[in-house]
């Protein structure tokens, strides 16, 4: 005689499956409760409140526990946004105010025809921005950081290269790409707090770099805290990509250099539909700036459907990042030896790589030898690390000393820890 009943370790399975889908979604939400709990912020009233201090702690959870991966690929896009919208401005400017040639200024300060270049510029600026992503807004880190960029930066402002929309629209993309990136692909949205920490966290750095907010509707000064100064800057953003972001050739070549460091790794045979993956994550906006085809059907529907499965398998079925595996893209002592510090992971060249026994022959490395990539090794790519004062153009490495020690004195005497809002409509 046939028992009709069931077998018990389905039932078992399932019910396992479901506990620890349950235990995953509870540490999440209990960890993000938590963060939360640590703050006095629980209102919209108290998020005037907010310091600098507070607000990059808050994003540096963010960037380093809860979205790591989402919050790289955000920056690597708003970098690779700004610099089209750049192309197009300076297009926009050549021909009604008589700014040096397109070419001219791409040579200078893209030099899209050299590789080496651009992967070294790559690097350079993933450096600075870490800096002052990871460390305290007070830390000698972040501030020598800022200073060296505000330094870079002055070259071209003083040339007439870069004027302060370009420098706003560049700083928005750092807060709105991020929101944007999480909502999309993340596993969880942003709370309003961390929308608030974000958006104060980039205002106060703006406030380092000399930035005028004089465009934005409650401009300069009037905000009320971090989440009016990224909706106000979201609407100014959209009104200015209206403007400057239009399809040209520029952009395309500018694009097609981009485009290729972001897929660098990618086998050869596969660059092409590697190319139309990153296609298919661009808005319709940016991908007509760059002049690049839609990307087919299959492509848009297959990512966003990866996308979704990563999601729900983040929010379900994986625990909370240890602290032990957070995001550091920098190492967080200098070396004993020379005092320079190191990045410890590479997307393309390895610039500023040590070189060591598990950088040259871990399993990672022997796959780039293989593929014919470089490895760390030898003087090319600075393996015995970086001063802060050395980070730029080849041509203005070691220049700029008196103008980096002025401007970290000044940051240092602005009390760059405190709430930015906290003389709004003073």
């Amino acid at each position: 005689m046939i028992s009709g009943n069931l077998p018990s370790w389905p039932i078992t399975t399932l019910g396992l499956i479901f506990s620890y889908s349950i235990l995953c979604r509870f540490l999440r939400f209990r960890r993000m409760r938590r963060k939360h709990a640590q703050y006095p912020y629980a209102t919209r009233e108290s998020y005037a409140k907010m310091t600098a201090d507070d607000a990059f702690e808050i994003a540096k959870y963010c960037f380093t526990l809860e979205f790591p991966f989402t919050t790289e690929k955000a920056a690597q896009f708003a970098l690779f946004r700004s610099a089209i919208t750049f192309v197009a401005t300076c297009l926009y400017n050549d021909i009604t105010y008589g700014i040096p040639s397109i070419s001219k200024l791409l040579c200078e300060t893209q030099q899209l025809s050299e590789p080496v270049h651009a992967s070294k510029r790559y690097a350079d600026t993933v450096i600075l921005i870490n800096e002052f992503i990871l460390h305290p807004p007070t830390s000698d880190r972040a501030i020598s950081a800022i200073s060296r960029m505000n330094y870079l930066h002055s070259v071209y402002q003083k040339a007439g290269k870069i004027s302060n929309d370009d420098m706003l629209y560049t700083l928005s993309l750092f807060i709105l790409e991020t929101y944007r990136f999480i909502k999309l692909y993340e596993w969880r949205c942003l709370t309003p707090m961390e929308v608030c920490a974000i958006g104060t966290h980039w205002k106060n750095i703006g406030d380092a770099m000399g930035i005028s907010f004089a465009p934005l509707d409650s401009g300069p000064s009037n905000f009320s805290d971090g989440l009016m100064f990224t909706y106000e800057l979201r609407r100014w953003a959209e009104s200015y990509e209206r403007e400057y972001m239009v399809p040209s050739n520029w952009n395309h070549k500018l694009a097609n250099e981009t485009v290729a460091i972001l897929i660098y790794n990618i086998p050869g045979f596969l660059k092409a539909p590697a190319k139309k993956v990153v296609a298919a994550l661009m808005d319709e906006r940016l991908r007509k700036a760059m002049m690049f085809p839609e990307p087919p059907r299959s492509y848009v529907a297959a990512v966003h459907a990866l996308i979704a499965v990563r999601s729900f398998f983040l929010r379900n079925f994986a625990l909370p990042r240890p602290y032990f595996l957070r995001f550091t893209a920098l190492s967080e002592q200098p070396d004993k030896e020379t005092g320079r510090y190191h990045r410890l992971f590479y997307e393309t060249e390895p610039w500023y790589i040590p070189e060591t026994l598990y950088t040259r022959y871990s399993p990672s490395a022997w796959l780039r030898w293989i593929a014919g990539r470089p490895i760390p090794g030898g003087q090319k790519y600075k393996p015995e690390g970086y001063h802060m004062h050395e980070i730029g153009p080849s041509k203005m490495e070691g220049k700029g000393m008196e103008a980096y020690e002025e401007g970290k004195e000044r940051l240092l005497k602005q009390g760059r820890g405190k709430c930015p809002f906290a003389f709004a409509g003073a």
